[in-house]
């Protein structure tokens, strides 16, 4: 690994496309992007032992005479790629010119050293339906996609986990040669930003952290935080789609046909069969959008689940495929091991169940869907190290959308208090996940700190 005084000695430099099949790769290389691997300790306890590569990509600064440095991406996930994020410059040409933009698949994902669970559906997310025998088969689902992810990766599991990402991001910086880093970091990437600001801050430069995860929550019992704010993006929806889309003439008429939905029987639409632990998760899935082209998009696809419609949308076609084993999104599969290796969860099904009977008449869309048992319930792999505590007073500048589905805005605000030197700015009346490149009040807070430097004097509002 190169030193801080050999600048990016070590690191070879190349195309990026694998092959002709490769889009992302040609996507980098159209951009002028150059690919690298970073080898790494698969567990930084016994760092001359056994090795992983982690892959990286670059586009360098447009205006080399006044770069700032590099600033590290990361979309979120966890088990998502990031490679493709080093053309942010064509989104937004000021970070473009002023850093070599960093994209990089974390440990385990992608070109890093894939570690997929053969699972034959893309998420281990579904609703525990309605009953307590529709609840068993959950439970029984579940237990089933475990054993198929600890099936020939026992020996990996255990280094599955967020600390080692941010070990991995470190490693980049030093294999660049950069003293210092700069960040910009999705929702579990703000995750992964908080740590790295803990364990490494000294060499942290400018972060931005966009859509924050609870830090004391991050794992799998995050996503019992999302009920109630799901369930007010859903509402936000129906008062937009009241009387204008065929699904209700007011906001409670258009809820009582999701309702209805969600409390029947299977429907068939698009030539599935379409049961009761599918249907919440496909309006889970695409709640967090609150722009109008996606509203439409999901008021048609209530219409046809609710008229069991032989034809669907694009969209809603490729999610029950996706669900039913022929979508070819495999994040989740990447993912889980993260979730499951960074914090303990309770492996007793009564547990769940409980949980999700409490926040029925709450949350009578998505409890089922965010208490839902996981995998995790029957991992044979125990935490390697504690959570991390995020606590310190390191600059960051924090974005929101106040009505985020996604990582609820009670959590956004925990991270805030977590990282004293922290200004958050909040976009107001949004209902989406993301606040980043697309709100020009946002854009330009993250824009004008990653290349002014300077922190609004207080948190603020767009």
């Amino acid at each position: 690994m190169a030193s801080l005084t050999t600048g990016v000695t070590g690191i070879e430099w190349h195309g990026c496309a694998l092959g002709p099949d490769d889009a992302i790769g040609q996507e980098l290389d159209s951009h002028g992007a150059q690919c690298a691997e970073v080898v790494v300790p698969m567990d930084y306890r016994r760092p001359d032992g056994r090795k992983m590569s982690v892959a990286i990509s670059r586009v360098k600064a447009t205006d080399p005479a006044h770069r700032r440095g590099v600033l590290l991406l990361n979309p979120g996930g966890p088990g998502s790629s990031g490679l493709e994020l080093a053309v942010l410059g064509t989104f937004s040409p000021a970070l473009g010119a002023a850093y070599d933009l960093i994209g990089f698949d974390p440990r385990f994902v992608g070109r890093s050293g894939p570690l997929l669970c053969p699972w034959q559906t893309v998420t281990f997310q579904q609703s525990a339906g309605p009953t307590l025998a529709s609840y068993k088969e959950s439970v029984s689902f579940e237990a089933k996609l475990a054993a198929q992810c600890v099936r020939g990766h026992r020996n990996e599991l255990p280094y599955a986990t967020s600390r080692n990402v941010v070990r991995d991001m470190d490693a980049i910086r030093l294999a660049l040669g950069e003293p210092r880093i700069s960040y910009y970091g999705d929702s579990y990437g703000t995750y992964l930003g908080a740590v790295y600001l803990q364990m490494f801050g000294a060499h942290a430069d400018r972060f931005v952290l966009d859509s924050s995860v609870d830090p004391d929550l991050y794992g799998p019992g995050f996503f019992t935080t999302q009920g109630p704010a799901m369930e007010a993006a859903l509402r936000h929806f129906a008062e937009w789609a009241a009387g204008k889309q065929g699904i209700g003439d007011t906001a409670d008429d258009v809820l009582a046909t999701v309702h209805r939905l969600v409390a029947g029987g299977p429907v068939k639409a698009g030539g599935y069969t379409v049961d009761g632990h599918v249907l919440p998760y496909l309006l889970y899935s695409v709640v967090s959008s609150d722009t109008a082209e996606d509203y439409t998009e999901l008021a048609a696809e209530i219409r046809q689940l609710r008229d069991g419609s032989p034809t669907v949308t694009d969209r809603l076609a490729a999610q029950l495929a996706a669900v039913h084993g022929e979508g070819d999104d495999v994040s989740a599969q990447a993912g889980t091991p993260f979730l499951c290796a960074d914090r303990a969860v309770s492996h007793d099904p009564a547990v769940y169940y409980r949980d999700i009977e409490a926040h029925r008449a709450s949350e009578p869309v998505f409890g089922a869907v965010t208490r839902n048992i996981t995998p995790c319930a029957f991992w044979p792999v125990q935490p390697i190290e504690a959570p991390t505590e995020i606590h310190n007073g390191l600059p960051v500048l924090m974005v929101a959308a106040k009505g985020d589905p996604v990582t609820p805005y009670p959590g956004q605000l925990a991270m805030h208090r977590a990282l004293t030197g922290s200004r958050m700015v909040t976009q107001l009346g949004a209902f989406h996940h993301g606040a980043f490149l697309g709100n020009e009040c946002i854009d330009g807070t993250v824009v004008g700190y990653l290349t002014g430097g300077a922190l609004p004097a207080i948190d603020g509002t767009c």
